[in-house]
């Protein structure tokens, strides 16, 4: 048997950090025994489907790295199929044509509403033979559920889960206008795409066993079944937009690596010891059903903050690179422009002092152009009264052979020596004249980073601007 999970979004929406969740244990899942991966997106819902949506879902994925083995396949291809099914149903008798109209429906509900019954179907169709005489319109189909007995489904999550066959109705499964319902068109393609593992969130899992009788109606072994706790937000609450229930481009666009929303992601419900970081060859090796937590996660935007840190000091920071580019861009920063300071050493020299690359990008925009204006205060304290400072700094770099970090920094001492000052009251007005701010990498690696000619033009600068407050 080869092991075949699928993730099987409806496209109404984003990819959310919960849809993401388990699309990535299924990928896993499939990964670790060697199987297949399959997309599906389930888009018989044609009023709320877009192309919009399909497409955050494919950029989704494709940003965390989850390739799919086949797909993208989609259920509004395969309405054919759903009919030769149905058909093939009503011939065995396994499903049947209900003709009670909408009004009576809504009576019935109503009356077992009343009575503080469940509401359920009571079955007046389920024997007909010929169209009663007051029919009107197109019949749905309904699914000739077995009423007696049980149905078990032994979830790999929850455990052995009872169903009562009287308390499940005879549900429709294509409507008068014979479009297929949700609960069966997941079944025909879990059927024809030979699907073993079905992973997915536990709001599912009482479609589990109507799921599992109508592929048995159609005699075919039920999927091993998965249904996995909710995710919460830092509250212990059901996600919203406004507490965490954002996109998973939104990850991206607020400045997360996708090996950090990875690693988030997998622990969100999920354990190997006490083990925090994981390589994605460690998630495959070790990954399994039968690990995943019983109760629900919650949201922790501190670990994941610490994890994309992590990321940006450790992965080769070319590929760091490659995902600050997009954010320097934003902010209208051409990273590969002539002269431009290499962005894999900006890398280098931020990773230490950013949880994000947003905040790597907007700490390092002072290498690629001019501050408009100094901080405020860094100025007042370090600047004001600077200017001898910053004149004898610019003779010490002029003077240079080399354009080193070695040399850069034995300047610096040079400077501060020679004026009998500790190094901070030296290196502080450099920092703020090169930067705008208080706040940089190591100063002989910024002046590497910033070149020999930006150096100086603004230290000048920072020297003209600390004369005039002098005069001012």
């Amino acid at each position: 048997m080869t092991v075949t999970t699928r993730f099987a979004p409806s496209p109404t929406g984003f990819l959310h950090i919960g849809g993401a969740r388990t699309a990535l244990f299924c990928w896993l899942y499939a990964r670790r025994h060697g199987g297949r991966f399959v997309l599906r997106i389930e888009d018989t819902d044609l009023e709320r489907s877009t192309p919009e949506a399909i497409n955050a879902i494919l950029e989704g994925l494709s940003w965390l790295g989850l390739d799919y083995d086949e797909g993208p396949l989609y259920q509004t291809h395969r309405f054919e199929r759903y009919r030769a099914v149905i058909d093939r149903m009503l011939e065995e008798g396994t499903a049947y044509r209900c003709y009670c109209s909408k009004e009576r429906l809504e009576g019935l509900r109503a009356d077992q509403q009343a009575r503080k019954e469940k509401p359920r179907y009571d079955g007046r169709c389920r024997e007909l033979t010929e169209p009663p005489a007051d029919a009107e319109g197109q019949p749905v189909i309904r699914f000739r559920q077995p009423h007696e007995g049980h149905t078990v489904v032994n979830d790999r999550v929850k455990g052995k889960v009872i169903f009562d066959n009287a308390e499940l109705d005879d549900l429709i499964i294509a409507r008068g206008d014979g479009t297929p319902t949700y609960n069966f068109v997941v079944v025909v393609d879990d059927m024809d795409m030979e699907i073993t593992h079905v992973i997915r969130g536990d709001d599912h899992l009482n479609n589990s066993a109507r799921q599992s009788n109508i592929l048995k109606a159609l005699a075919v072994e039920p999927p091993v079944y998965a249904h996995v706790p909710m995710i919460l937000d830092e509250a212990g609450k059901k996600l919203s937009k406004r507490t965490g229930a954002a996109s998973v481009t939104d990850y991206r666009d607020a400045g997360y690596l996708p090996e950090a929303v990875i690693n988030y992601l997998v622990r969100l419900g999920w354990a190997h010891g006490d083990q925090e970081v994981f390589t994605l060859d460690e998630m495959i090796e070790y990954f399994d059903i039968a690990d995943i937590n019983h109760s629900a996660s919650s949201l922790n935007p501190s670990k994941l903050d610490w994890l994309n840190q992590h990321y940006m000091k450790t992965l080769p920071p070319a590929h760091v690179a490659r995902h600050l580019a997009g954010h320097l861009g934003a902010l209208g920063i051409d990273p590969g422009a002539e002269g431009a300071p290499d962005i894999e050493a900006i890398v280098e020299a931020q990773a230490e002092r950013s949880k994000t690359l947003v905040e790597m990008a907007e700490n390092s925009r002072f290498f690629y152009e001019m501050p408009a204006r100094y901080d405020e205060k860094a100025a007042r304290k370090h600047l004001a009264g600077a200017g001898p400072i910053l004149e004898a700094l610019v003779g010490a770099l002029e003077a240079l052979e080399h354009w080193r970090a070695e040399d850069i920094h034995q300047a610096v001492v040079g400077v501060a020596e020679e004026h009998e000052l500790k190094m901070g009251k030296v290196a502080q007005p450099l920092r703020v004249a090169v930067s705008g701010g208080p706040v940089s990498p190591p100063i002989d690696a910024t002046l590497v980073l910033l070149g020999r000619q930006t150096t100086l033009a603004r230290i000048n600068r920072a020297a003209e601007w600390a004369a005039a407050q002098d005069g001012a």
